[in-house]
Formats: C-alpha cells, structure tokens, sequence
C-alpha cells in the first residue's frame, strides 16, 4: 500500500514573491523521518532540499499548487505514490486510419 503522507525532496528550490520556499526542478517523493527518497536516493549524497511542508500531491506539475518551478517528477517515486502504470502522458489517437 502506497505511503499517504510523503513530502517532497527536489534538486533546486525558488521562493515565491510571499516568501514562501518551494520545491524546483526534479522532485522526489520524502517520507518523513527517512534520510532517503521512495525511491531509495540518499538526500545528502544527492543534495537534495527538503520540503516537509510541501505534500507530494502539491508537488505534481499537472494539479499541484507549489510546482510553479517542478521541471520532471522521479517516475520511480510516482509509482512508489500509487500512480497507475497505464496512466501516460500521451494518447493514441487513430494509428491506422
């Protein structure tokens, strides 16, 4: 069962014109407590910034209300997240006329 409460870890961070620090570039799912992603990468090795007052679901550039900066979502965390494997960017539209 995936985990319900992760944060978000990301390569970069930005603050907003109110001053609020949020996550940029590539993110990663955080479980709180762990020094490591969902997806197993060590946070100080990589030097990734934590955001534990960011949720992952505000983290998704589709939907989420921090990810003004978000460029790429680790796929390994997403599917760690519960995110459906046949949920694709892209739609197949009429292969063979």
């Amino acid at each position: 069962m995936p985990p319900k409460d992760a944060a978000v870890a990301a390569t970069d961070r930005w603050t907003d014109p109110d001053g609020f620090r949020a996550p940029a570039g590539l993110v990663h799912a955080w479980l709180r407590g762990t020094n490591q992603t969902l997806c197993g990468v060590p946070l100080s090795k990589a030097r990734l910034h934590r955001f534990p007052h960011v949720q992952w679901v505000d983290a998704q550039p589709a939907t989420g209300r921090d990810a003004d900066e978000v460029r790429e979502v680790c796929r390994r965390c997403a599917a760690g997240m519960g995110e459906k494997r046949d949920s694709k960017p892209w739609k197949r539209t009429n292969p063979r006329p």
